[in-house]
């Protein structure tokens, strides 16, 4: 055995040791469930073996199944992909009904031998399925450990027994939260849950495993499930208690996707169905779904960029080969919400970190900032007054920048004024290390045009947080022309450091992800302009997955940032300048005081406490709304189109170089369709020729926005795809 290391104790009992080599964390592989399966038959046929304990020489027990294991039973399938999966997904329901049952014989449920699960750390998706088929699962008290079916996160849901057990095990209204949402709990509220049983202390966790296994009787080993006349709590379907569970469930799922997730509907279905069946044949159902969410490209996409493309990234698939550029000593500029922020994520991943405004109550006031999420945790249990005063103490502020002095990396996030940023890299370069990296939080300054002010442009680099810093998860780094590798190599070590994932892009106006952002909201505004009603505007795209629609998504952003883009943007492009039309509503919106929810006055209107109240009723005094109403899908091709020929266009530029870092960077920047797996999946999924297709229908009718790039046309004609041709562009 290489993953999983079989021994017989002194008291009989087989200790089942998971242990992937060269890994931090165990996953499940091909190589894995069969040691599993090995080591089980080996304790069930050996009269001397009194019992199982399955637990893990790591710190944790599992993050969860290698996902290549799915692409791979459709691989082998061959011409019959979905039975080769329905195949391979009851063959592990098969190994885990066999732990399960343990030997008993069937009829008089005796017979069996004991198997605990003895679970040191986090337990993730098949790291919880298969405690789940055990009879006893143990827990150390461990608080950094989570434990939950995290599957549907990436167009999933669980499909090896955990959706049929734990809707079983807890009823369909308690097993919801961790089954639909993908909720992961500590120890002690897996336990209060009815998750697993038993918390115990970390250095006691095998011993009361042990203890539990050599007491363990014949009735202790029978699941609820197989005993005659089990009930499942809450009720099934049918029952008058159960039914309305489920006309809530469906309501739920359908206002949290908008029908666009598909992996979500099956689950319900999986459970739904799965309730009003004997327990195997529920788990016949569970597959059945299972490979039916499988056999559809939006989980592919979806397991693609947010699970293999995001890892990779993360991992630095694209780093410099230069040696380790660690920080050890950051200093931001600017104590504003950006500059707070940023502060608040290097000191909570141990970098010590200078904090400097052009006054030190301003620089206190931004790591105020640090303090109120960490009083926050602390009230919801998730810290302590050590762990505050630990994580402050890493923060000094100043208004000195000869205290930037021993500084290997400096972020400036003052404001968005080329004149105050060469001020400040110019007082900065003076203090800092000559080997420092500097780099620029700009959102729309172009990186090449800043490190003018720098007098070592190949150190100078952006790295573009996004709003708010503490919980978004993508950072976007900026090539500027003379950036070195070193800069990069540094700004990827840092994004790692932080625990958010990278991309790199070459410098350009509005970057990647602005670039992209930027259409959707002023289709959307454009729409407003031509008389089209803007709950359409804002519902197609929730239809579309996107977690807001454009018009709330200005209000969220304010209108006069939205006004001075635009205006730089003219500025800019003279004549070329596209979006006069979208101006007429912006600047109008601004006029009238309305910037969003910042003033409780935008696209919709704000009660007093800033909660959306409706759309204001003043937008159809200005653009009065069309008596014919566009179809839906025109909509929905618009506010699409918008930005996925914008991504197009950044690749083909060579401002994007990575179809992956598209596609990852456009779900975690600004939310798009992550059911899709992004906007270069997207085009995967319904193919290039359907796509020139829509465009030349909106270019026929909306103008040259819209027009489909050359690359597109070539790709449509020679029936290419972007996965299938090319990772990086050429």
């Amino acid at each position: 055995m290489t993953e999983l290391h079989y021994k017989v104790d002194a008291d009989g009992v087989a200790i089942i040791t998971w242990d992937v080599p060269e890994k931090s964390m165990n996953v499940m592989s091909f190589e894995g469930l069969q040691e599993l399966e090995d080591g089980i038959d080996k304790a069930l046929a050996d009269d001397a073996v009194k019992g199982v304990v399955i637990t893990s020489a790591k710190p944790d027990f599992a993050g969860g199944m290698d996902l290549n294991i799915l692409a791979k039973m459709r691989e082998d399938a061959g011409d019959n992909p979905a039975k080769g999966l329905f195949d391979g997904v009851m063959s592990m329901h098969a190994l885990l009904r066999k732990i399960e049952l343990a030997g008993m014989d069937r009829k008089t449920q005796k017979g069996g031998k004991p198997i605990a699960a003895a679970l040191p750390g986090t337990a993730m998706g098949i790291g919880l399925e298969i405690p789940l088929a055990c009879h006893r699962i143990f827990a150390a008290d461990n608080p950094k450990a989570r434990i939950g079916l995290p599957e549907i996160k990436v167009g999933i849901f669980p499909g090896a027994g955990g959706t049929t057990r734990l809707s079983w095990k807890l009823g369909a209204m308690a097993a919801a939260p961790l089954l639909l949402e993908g909720k992961a709990l500590a120890p002690a509220k897996a336990k209060a849950a009815g998750v697993i049983d038993e918390v115990v202390p970390a250095d006691e966790l095998l011993a009361k495993a042990k203890e539990w296994v050599l007491g363990a009787s014949d009735a202790d080993l029978v699941k609820g499930w197989d005993k005659k006349g089990y009930k499942v709590p809450g009720g099934t379907p049918y029952h008058p208690a159960g039914f309305p569970t489920f006309v809530g469930a469906s309501a739920m799922v359908h206002a949290n996707t908008w029908g666009a997730y598909p992996a979500a509907k099956a689950l319900l279905s999986a459970v739904y169905e799965g309730l009003q069946v004997p327990f195997d044949t529920a788990l016949k159902v569970e597959a059945r779904w299972f490979t039916h969410v499988l056999m559809n490209p939006s989980s592919s996409a979806m397991i693609r960029s947010l699970f293999v493309n995001k890892g990779a990234l993360e991992k630095g698939a694209n780093r410099p080969d230069v040696p380790d550029e660690r920080v050890k000593k950051v200093g931001v500029l600017g104590a504003g919400m950006m500059g707070a922020g940023i502060a608040y994520v290097s000191a909570a991943a141990g970098i010590e970190v200078v904090l400097l405004d052009s006054s030190v109550e301003s620089a206190e006031k931004g790591k105020a900032y640090s303090t109120g999420i960490l009083d926050k945790a602390i009230k919801r249990g998730r810290s302590t007054e050590e762990k505050k005063a630990a994580l402050l103490g890493q923060i000094t502020t100043t208004a000195d920048y000869a205290d930037l002095e021993g500084c290997d990396l400096i972020i400036e996030a003052v404001f968005e004024d080329p004149k105050v940023k060469a001020d400040v890299t110019a007082k900065a370069e003076a203090v800092i290390p000559e080997t420092a990296i500097f780099a620029s939080n700009t959102s729309t300054l172009p990186i090449t045009s800043l490190a003018e002010a720098s007098s070592r442009p190949e150190q100078f680099i952006g790295i573009h947080f996004f709003s708010p810093v503490d919980k978004m998860l993508l950072v976007e780094i900026i090539k500027g022309a003379q950036t070195g590798e070193r800069a990069v190599a540094k700004s990827l070590d840092y994004v790692r450091q932080i625990r958010k994932t990278p991309i790199v892009v070459n410098d350009a106006r509005f970057f990647y992800a602005n670039r992209c952002i930027i259409p959707y909201i002023n289709e959307g505004m454009r729409m407003v302009a031509e008389g089209v009603a803007p709950p359409l505007v804002d519902n197609a795209a929730r239809l579309l997955g996107f977690p807001v629609g454009p018009l709330q998504l200005v209000d969220e952003t304010s209108l006069d940032l939205g006004a001075k883009i635009a205006k730089a943007t003219k500025a800019a492009m003279g004549n070329d300048y596209p979006d006069d039309a979208v101006d007429e509503v912006v600047f109008w919106m601004v006029d009238e005081g309305r910037l969003g929810r910042k003033s409780n006055a935008g696209f919709f209107d704000y009660d007093e406490k800033g909660k959306r109240q409706g759309y204001w009723s003043g937008l159809g005094d200005k653009f009065p709304r069309a008596e014919d109403q566009p179809e839906l899908d025109q909509v929905k091709h618009r506010l699409m189109m918008a930005q996925v020929l914008e991504a197009v266009r950044a690749l083909d530029e060579g401002v994007l170089e990575d179809i992956r870092e598209g596609d990852v960077g456009a779900i975690l920047g600004w939310g798009f369709a992550p059911w899709s797996g992004g906007p270069f999946s997207w085009l995967d999924i319904i193919g290039l020729k359907r796509a020139v297709e829509i465009c030349d229908g909106l270019e026929a009718e909306f103008g040259p926005r819209f027009k489909a790039t050359q690359s597109m046309r070539e790709m449509a004609a020679s029936g290419a795809t972007f996965y299938g041709q090319k990772v990086k562009a050429a």
